[in-house]
């Protein structure tokens, strides 16, 4: 059973972040960009990304896990805007 992750406003909430996140690491500092940059980047990414695998899956049990995956990467992203917040 696949869903659709485009009638989920957790996705599009997801996806602003991501391109937020994009947008305001543009002016880091260029020795972060393979740092905390790159991180904070791959981390938006994998958050929309799990959501949307996910709702391809066809178990629940699945489903949940890739739901457990996205809220494990946007806890991972809140982390990494914190230390940048404190790093200036």
């Amino acid at each position: 059973m696949s869903r659709d992750h485009k009638k989920l406003r957790v996705f599009h909430d997801a996806h602003a972040l991501t391109l937020a996140i994009y947008k305001q690491t543009l002016e880091f500092p260029k020795d972060e960009w393979f740092g905390i940059r790159l991180q904070m980047r791959r981390a938006a990414v994998s958050v929309a990304a799990n959501l949307v695998e996910g709702n391809a899956r066809r178990t629940t049990s699945d489903y949940l896990n890739f739901l457990y995956f996205a809220l494990a990467s946007a806890c991972e992203l809140a982390y990494l805007v914190s230390l940048s917040d404190e790093l200036g």
